[in-house]
């Protein structure tokens, strides 16, 4: 079994580290601090994020929750499943493949939830919970 150098950067090479385990912590370091920034969020709620997107019937905050989720699983799938000692094919199938689906079920979660929030405006739905 040959020997493969593994790629020591990321942020695109803006950032280096001189072993693998110094790589390992940061990219741990980086996804802590997306899931603290996530956190933060999710515990203050920020008043200027919390007005609609129009069009989509949701929250400026939620887009950022999804668009940071995507964030930590690109840099989960990259690094530590090594996408990025792949060839360029297979990490096209991959990443596309897993972008069309989290896509589509960001449409759904949203078409149900606009269906949801119409059914729940009309008064005459009571539960009794």
């Amino acid at each position: 079994m040959a020997h493969q150098e593994h790629d020591l950067t990321i942020f695109r090479g803006l950032i280096k580290f001189k072993n693998i385990t110094q790589k390992i912590w940061g990219v741990l370091l980086l996804l802590s601090i997306v899931t603290a920034v996530e956190v933060a969020l999710g515990i203050y709620k920020p008043d200027a994020l919390m007005s609609y997107i129009p069009y989509l019937n949701m929250k400026i905050l939620n887009l950022i929750f999804i668009v940071l989720t995507i964030v930590k699983a690109y840099y989960i799938t990259w690094d530590f499943m090594h996408m990025r000692d792949e060839t360029k094919l297979l990490r096209r199938v991959v990443v596309w493949t897993f972008i069309f689906l989290v896509l589509y079920l960001v449409w759904i979660l949203i078409q149900e939830a606009g269906y949801i929030f119409d059914i729940d405006s009309i008064d005459y739905i009571k539960r009794d919970f």
